[in-house]
């Protein structure tokens, strides 16, 4: 691939995951609502588009096991489809389930649900007692250690290297600014791309899949041909879109197998959304490069 600029995605192509936010979803359910899902089951939530801000995939998650509670008896699979074909996310989410057990249903269900006590669950199980003070700026009721501790590296230092010597770089995740920092500092890269080339949960509304963050970071380093590596199917539906409203840059959607999709089974499903390129890891990408 010829590129000027290459954009990183955060979670799952620099750092691993699993064991961190993944596993946070799976916990604030169970210790909010007493069940909870299967760990496969939170990419079905991410291939139906729209769940970019983990908290709000855990909200719709949690919706599902409660409304299963109240006469819904589709499958994960059937849900995350419902969602999808409804365009994604949160939204979406909520359309399934009421259309699915009806309006009384639905309000017993809502009557239970509580976004704002999963969204404190999460972040005090994934930062820990002690950022959760810093950040989060409360006192927890949970006293952890934090996920967060729980993330290898998976960006090597020669890849990072390399890439920081032969390309412009940024960055864009739907990390807040914070847990942003934290992992770029992780990585090696915090110091080295600055606050102008990065998008975070804070710098933006829309999220991923829409395009406005990789292109104005394309704009911003003034290039032509851009790669975006991440390692979600809304990743590479953002080079898509960045495509479609800027043709006169070259946008190229790069997947990693380091995330939720693996193997051949995710490497088709990056080749059925028009990646041009999926790899084993980030650490593939600078043999993969060209500069313009």
């Amino acid at each position: 691939m010829n590129a000027d600029a290459v954009v990183l995605d955060i979670d799952g192509v620099l750092v691993d995951v699993a064991d961190s936010y993944r596993r946070a979803i799976l916990e604030s359910i169970e210790c909010v609502h007493d069940r909870t899902i299967r760990r496969e089951d939170i990419q079905q939530f991410k291939d139906a588009g729209g769940f970019n801000n983990d908290w709000e995939l855990t909200y719709a998650a949690a919706l599902y096991v409660l409304a299963t509670g109240e006469g819904y008896r589709d499958s994960i699979e059937a849900f995350t489809d419902g969602i999808a074909a409804e365009g994604g996310g949160l939204e979406a989410a909520e359309t399934v389930v009421r259309d699915a057990i009806g309006a009384r249903a639905t309000r017993r269900v809502e009557d239970r649900w509580d976004p704002d006590r999963l969204r404190d669950v999460f972040q005090q199980l994934y930062l820990g007692a002690e950022l959760y003070r810093g950040l989060e700026g409360g006192e927890p009721d949970l006293e952890t250690r934090g996920f967060i501790h729980d993330e290898p590296v998976i960006l090597e230092a020669d890849t990072r290297d390399r890439l920081l010597e032969g390309y412009d770089v940024g960055v864009l995740t739907g990390r807040p600014e914070a847990e942003a920092e934290i992992a770029l500092d992780r990585v090696g890269l915090d110091d080295a791309v600055p606050a102008e080339h990065r998008f975070t949960m804070d710098d933006w509304e829309e999220g991923k899949p829409h395009p406005k963050a990789l292109t104005t970071l394309a704009e911003r380093f003034d290039t032509e041909t851009v790669v975006f590596v991440g390692d979600t199917l809304d990743d590479v539906r953002t080079a898509t879109n960045a495509a479609e409203v800027d043709p006169d840059r070259t946008y190229h959607g790069v997947g990693v197998l380091t995330g939720g999709l693996t193997g051949d089974a995710g490497r088709r499903k990056f080749d059925d959304e028009g990646a041009t390129a999926v790899l084993a890891s980030i650490n593939e990408l600078p043999d993969r490069l060209v500069r313009n």
